[in-house]
């Protein structure tokens, strides 16, 4: 599982840097004001799924399911109260990794 740093974006401006999805999945640290930002440049839809480590009275919160469509993105908003694992991270799986790239940023 890849960790992938989170970047910040300024008053000034980021120039993202994207990295592609890893077969094993990827990590991040989450928080408030951090999003994913995942582009699909394959011709089929495809998933990012963001694990949800928690549980409500001993049952487990489903895991946060977000398809991309073919050759499109979508931003997902990563909070910490959600997704941070016992390690500090929020884990992030794919059901598919062909010409899936994603950015992590934080305003």
């Amino acid at each position: 599982m890849a960790t992938v740093s989170v970047q910040q974006i300024t008053t000034g401006g980021v120039a993202p840097t994207y990295s592609p999805a890893s077969v094993g999945g990827d990590k991040i640290i989450p928080g408030a004001g951090t999003f994913l930002h995942v582009k699909n440049a394959h011709t089929a839809a495809q998933d990012c799924v963001i694990v949800t480590p928690g549980t409500v009275d001993g049952l487990a919160i489903a895991d946060r399911t977000v398809t991309v469509p073919n050759a499109g993105e979508r931003w997902i908003y990563v909070p910490a109260t959600l997704y941070r694992a016992s390690d500090g991270f929020a884990s992030i799986t794919w059901s598919g990794t062909t010409a899936m790239t994603f950015a992590a940023l934080k305003v």
